[in-house]
């Protein structure tokens, strides 16, 4: 998309319909909505996937979030949700039932893992987990009751990428949907949609808000799906943002692009320093000419985030902790795509495994050199 379009949407698109021309969205902290007379009720009534009645449903705060994310995603419509979580959730329940199966990428958002893995098993519903690279065994995994394709790409920790277009084409050919998460990339640097996708999810805790201040998830497909999944889930779980939490997902939309345009050259930088570090046996990040699916990722992203994993020559607990431990300037924190660079050693959340070498590093906005120097020193300990 041209940058002219993306700002046309972020700054335009929705706003056109609010009293007194304000400059900010207004935020509608309210509850419930009135009517005139009995006949306006009982319309909007028989219309509430399009109706102000409740803000359990629609919320005009929210209602302008929704429009942009949906265009920048290429898409009809989207639907926000209270969590990311909330959203992945809604997004696959609406489409399935007892008998169905699914199949996943494996090395998907914890979260979305054991919702596939554990939760939707009670529930009769069969999951598949594959490596995403591996075209073919994607292929190979569905079955006649396959009802669901989940993406992630790049994936959580170890950044795979799936190829978007060749699965989708398969897809659609036997009537399956495909999900995908696409928190990694935003729809600054990756429209999955446009690649053939059905649904795209995002934790819109990460880059969308930008601040690590807000918690949500936002749904985004056309209109028919988006009004089933409405329908089918949004209203019977109940997983609503607020209108302040849409109000502050605005404000952060506002900067995207130039965020990601920052996190980007400043990852680019740490990279070209961490490649030179003798404690790093890998560094693991798709949109650099190291990873080895870079020219699939030039194809299908027009960009990188800030978010990367490295992996370090050392297994030994005590000498992780010491490397983390010196970081003055990267705060040891779950999540990421805030202002802030934030680090997390993957043997802090599971038990030792081949994984246990890998550390997950988001690059914030703050000066590249500060971080290159604040790395450096944490290296030293583990000489």
């Amino acid at each position: 998309m041209k940058e002219e379009n993306i700002s046309k949407i972020i700054n335009f698109n929705g706003e056109e319909n609010f009293s007194y021309n304000p400059v900010s969205v207004p935020i509608y902290e309210t509850s419930i909505f009135s009517f005139d007379d009995y006949d306006s009720l009982k319309k909007a009534l028989s219309h509430e996937e399009k109706s102000h009645i409740y803000t359990r449903g629609y919320n005009p705060t929210i209602e302008v979030l929704e429009k942009k994310v949906a265009a920048l995603e290429f898409a009809e419509s989207a639907k926000l949700f209270s969590s990311g979580i909330a959203a992945i959730s809604a997004a696959t329940m609406a489409f399935l039932k007892c008998g169905d199966s699914v199949v996943c990428v494996k090395d998907c958002y914890g979260w979305t893992k054991a919702l596939f893995g554990e939760y939707l098993q009670r529930f009769g519903i069969e999951t598949i987990f594959v490596d995403g690279e591996n075209t073919g065994e994607v292929f190979d995994s569905v079955k006649d009751n396959t009802k669901l394709i989940y993406l992630e790409s790049p994936t959580s920790f170890t950044f795979k990428i799936q190829n978007i277009k060749e699965i989708t084409s398969f897809a659609k050919k036997r009537n399956i949907k495909t999900v995908i998460d696409n928190s990694w990339a935003t729809p600054i640097f990756q429209n999955p949609i446009k690649m053939g996708v059905d649904i795209v999810v995002h934790s819109a805790s990460k880059y969308i808000g930008g601040h690590s201040d807000v918690v949500a998830g936002i749904v985004v497909g056309s209109r028919n799906d988006i009004d089933h999944i409405f329908k089918t889930e949004f209203l019977n779980i109940g997983a609503i943002p607020g209108p302040f939490e849409a109000w502050l997902l605005l404000r952060g939309l506002r900067t995207l692009p130039i965020r990601m345009e920052r996190h980007m050259k400043s990852t680019q930088k740490i990279i070209s320093f961490l490649l030179n570090c003798p404690q790093v046996e890998e560094v693991i990040y798709p949109y650099y000419e190291s990873h080895p699916q870079y020219e699939l990722a030039k194809k299908q992203m027009s960009g990188g985030s800030g978010l990367l994993s490295i992996r370090l020559k050392t297994t030994d607990e005590n000498k992780i902790r010491d490397f983390t431990d010196t970081l003055k300037f990267f705060k040891k924190a779950v999540s990421w795509g805030g202002y802030e660079s934030l680090i997390i050693p993957c043997i802090a959340t599971n038990p030792v495994n081949e994984k246990s070498a890998i550390i997950r590093m988001h690059i914030g906005l703050e000066d590249p050199e500060l971080l290159t120097e604040d790395l450096a020193r944490a290296f030293k300990k583990i000489n």
